[in-house]
């Protein structure tokens, strides 16, 4: 096997081995935050009698509103994105440096922004009444648990905007990481040293 191709395979084996990893994450960030939607959900139905589709406010004056949904599934972001950020930081993007805690951070939060406002946008589109994408109230009709629309809609959601989280987390919030990281032996080859060893392996 070529230096070119042992490069190849290192540089995208890593990549894939953060993927793995970041799913993994993700996996139990996704129980966090449901479990925290669920407790959002209880909890604002218990002790202020407000149920999902309720209004919050309008919308500057258009037929668009805040509803209880966006508040539950915004609070469970919170959660589960600070729950991810740390064991991510730990774990999946590890090396011998970080940058700041802070820093990092603020950058993965501002990335779960991005992932907060397609899953908004997901859950709004299944949980609308006039949404062509609306999930059948006939069979998400919040019998039990398993039917309720605003978990399902919120667990869609999480997982349309994952791939957008991991790429932009990779490519910008760790970046720290990355080039703080002891390279391998092949990313301290040069270009020439590269040719080199493949022309005498072949002699």
């Amino acid at each position: 096997m070529g230096e070119r191709s042992s490069i190849v395979i290192s540089r995208y084996g890593n990549t894939l081995i953060q993927f793995i990893k970041f799913g993994l994450v993700g996996g139990s960030g996704v129980i966090v935050n449901m479990v925290a939607l669920v407790i959002a959900n209880k909890l604002f139905g218990w002790g202020f009698d407000v149920t999902p589709h309720d209004t919050v406010l309008n919308l500057l004056g258009t037929r668009f509103h805040l509803r209880w949904y966006h508040i539950f599934a915004t609070i469970a972001f919170v959660v589960a994105n600070t729950w991810n950020f740390q064991i991510n930081r730990w774990w999946t993007f590890k090396s011998h440096g970080h940058g700041r805690w802070l820093r990092e951070f603020l950058a993965f939060f501002a990335v779960g922004l991005l992932s907060w406002v397609v899953s908004q946008i997901v859950m709004t589109l299944l949980m609308n009444p006039t949404s062509p994408l609306e999930l059948s109230p006939r069979i998400f009709d919040s019998s039990t648990g398993l039917r309720n629309q605003l978990y399902w809609a919120n667990l869609i959601g999480i997982f349309v905007a994952m791939p957008v989280n991991f790429v932009v987390n990779k490519l910008w919030t760790f970046k720290a990481v990355r080039v703080s990281r002891v390279p391998d032996k092949y990313e301290l080859l040069t270009e020439k040293q590269l040719r080199d060893r493949e022309l005498s392996r072949k002699g």
